[in-house]
């Protein structure tokens, strides 16, 4: 670009994205002035995605802003909860994030998970079929245009990732209600019903049970139960909302 110059300033949570050399105070862009500011702003190295207001002389602009000449541009961090209007509150994660789909199915958030890499176009586009957030450390997946919408997981700990969205995005939590294989919603069911995937020790110790209404998995509190109890009470006493759960 050799066009109109502006200054371009990016919030400190923004500096992960942008090189060393812009994360002190504003500095000089050259712009073709014809490009919209949101292609300014994802050509120095931010997603959209995790773009919040953008500003141009202290006063809000839409993305689709053409930059003119001397305009200081402030760029914001999403605000906190972030609402995602236009459709139900559901995710879709790509295939490294496995253990985190797990986690927030198990707190049951509706959390699909491709557990084979099936690229960034058909990603893209099941997120906009389904209206899914996509949850990636992928910039280059989180830049496509056909996204419904889309976050950045900035922890590669999936304890500071289940975090990081249940902050981002205050999802209604309903614990126990997934099957944490297939995301498909779980019922109530009889041991008799279950009795196939028990080994003796299980039948003759257990009486609860849940299936998984799409895949069939059946569920009991086995040894892990107090694990994945400890991370569902840590969930629910920073992020259940009043008078739910």
């Amino acid at each position: 670009m050799n066009g109109p110059e502006i200054h371009v300033e990016f919030a400190p949570g923004l500096h992960l994205f942008v090189p060393h050399s812009r994360r002190a105070g504003a500095t000089a862009v050259a712009t073709d002035g014809v490009s919209t500011l949101g292609h300014v702003v994802e050509s120095l190295g931010v997603p959209l995605t995790e773009a919040g207001a953008l500003l141009v002389d202290g006063h809000e602009v839409p993305v689709s802003h053409v930059p003119r000449a001397g305009e200081r541009v402030e760029v914001r961090a999403v605000e906190r909860p972030q609402r995602v209007p236009g459709a139900p509150l559901r995710f879709l994660l790509d295939v490294h994030l496995g253990t985190l789909a797990r986690r927030l199915r198990l707190l049951g958030v509706d959390a699909a998970y491709e557990s084979t890499d099936i690229g960034d176009p058909a990603l893209a586009a099941r997120s906009a079929a389904e209206k899914r957030v996509m949850l990636s450390r992928d910039r280059g997946l989180l830049r496509r245009r056909e996204l419904w919408a889309g976050a950045y997981v900035y922890s590669t700990r999936p304890d500071e990732q289940l975090h990081d969205v249940l902050d981002r995005f205050r999802p209604p939590l309903a614990p126990w209600t997934r099957c944490t294989a297939c995301n498909g919603l779980l019922r109530e069911a009889t041991k008799d019903e279950v009795a196939d995937q028990l080994e003796h020790g299980t039948h003759r110790t257990y009486d609860v049970f849940a299936r998984c209404a799409d895949c069939g998995r059946a569920y009991w509190k086995g040894a892990h139960h107090d694990q994945l109890e400890a991370i569902v009470e840590r969930a629910l006493a920073g992020y259940a909302e009043p008078g739910r759960n």
